[in-house]
């Protein structure tokens, strides 16, 4: 499986995670996911929900650490530092479980960001 096939699995993998994290409303939809919603809004079909832009998933060099970026708006009503906090160990569990790293924290184990961009 190529490098960029396994960041598309650890993407997803992580979309799942985040998505299931109580207090996420979703993912910070990108400029193509809003285009392609409004454009099959307009022709009444169902939208499929967006999430690419709102999860990132790199390696520095092969073979190197993981690094995720995630976007999130939450619903209010919870404490966004617990919400946060939840959504990262969320991604950090994902990452191993599909690439095998620990999610410990030490040296070698991914890099997780998350971002609140909104509230609902």
């Amino acid at each position: 499986m190529s490098e960029r096939d396994v960041s598309r699995v650890v993407a997803n993998a992580v979309i799942e995670a985040v998505l299931d994290t109580p207090g996420v409303a979703f993912l910070r939809p990108g400029l193509a996911d809003l285009l392609r919603s409004s454009a099959l809004l307009r022709r009444g079909l169902p939208s499929t929900p967006a999430g690419s832009a709102g999860v990132q998933v790199r390696r520095e060099k092969p073979g190197g650490d993981w690094s995720v970026e995630v976007y999130v708006v939450l619903h209010r009503g919870r404490r966004t530092l617990d919400v946060t906090r939840e959504v990262r160990a969320a991604a950090a569990e994902a990452v191993g479980l599909v690439t095998g790293e620990p999610a410990t924290g030490e040296p070698g184990t991914p890099r997780i960001t998350v971002t609140v961009t909104g509230l609902v």
